[in-house]
């Protein structure tokens, strides 16, 4: 079974407007993320997008393109309209790569790919990662996830889950890593069965969602099931701000 790429691109970004088309290394950085994905084992890549320009650049450089509302409250919408417009089957899987990753590695939207087809109960995969120093843990903009024996997410949280009540007393207070489990980050690359964007886009944000400011709570809200892997190569920090590319665009040069 195969699957699809889809890397939504939006321009009005609040805080680094334009940011698909900053230039990385001579070439606008969507187009380092759509290289990136043409690198894996996907059947289609296509770029998701609501604004011409970007539209412009991403045919430029060869890119299949799908024009999107502009009215779309999230990434996972946008995808839903892309499935819908081109007529993807509810069992079909698709993969959302950021569009701000410009370093993903093939190999995890491969993983994440594989892993939901070799999940049938599962309609969303996702991946993880270690977290290693007391800082991140803490850190409420670092997510993250728990799961069970079989890799289904129990939850997800911008908390520290699940919570280290024997070292977190208030003796020995929160300044040490602890030991005895491995705590996991998120890492915001998802594969998707259509049904469940079908499904998605039709269901209220659910108060957990609102509460965390975490839309696949939606999903684990309505009962859908989510999959979750170690990624087999942790992926370099995706870019949010003009800081971010600077440190992206240093570290490069440095490889270079």
């Amino acid at each position: 079974m195969g699957f699809s790429v889809i890397i939504p691109a939006r321009y009005a970004s609040t805080r680094f407007p334009g940011k698909p088309l900053a230039d990385l290394q001579g070439k606008p950085m969507v187009q380092h993320v759509y290289e990136r994905a043409c690198e894996s084992e996907a059947d289609r890549v296509l770029i998701a997008t609501d604004d011409e320009r970007i539209a412009e650049v991403a045919q430029q450089f060869g890119a299949e393109v799908c024009m999107t509302s502009s009215d779309h409250p999230s990434g996972t919408d946008r995808l839903q309209q892309v499935v819908s417009d081109l007529g993807y089957y509810a069992d079909d899987i698709v993969v959302n790569v950021q569009g701000d990753e410009p370093l993903v590695p093939a190999r995890i939207i491969n993983q994440v790919a594989h892993n939901l087809i070799a999940e049938p109960e599962a309609s969303i995969s996702t991946l993880s990662e270690p977290i290693n120093d007391i800082e991140s843990l803490l850190n409420p903009n670092v997510v993250k996830v728990v799961n069970d024996t079989r890799g289904m997410a129990l939850y997800f949280s911008r908390a520290p889950i699940p919570w280290p009540r024997n070292s977190f007393s208030a003796e020995q207070g929160q300044s040490v890593m602890p030991e005895g489990y491995s705590w996991q980050r998120h890492i915001g690359i998802y594969a998707y069965r259509v049904k469940l964007l079908n499904d998605f886009v039709k269901w209220p944000p659910a108060p957990i969602e609102e509460t965390e400011c975490l839309e696949q709570l939606r999903a684990m809200w309505n009962g859908a099931r989510i999959h979750v892997a170690e990624a087999d190569e942790q992926p370099p920090a995706g870019v949010d701000t003009p800081e971010d590319l600077e440190r992206l665009r240093a570290f490069l040069e440095q490889g270079s």
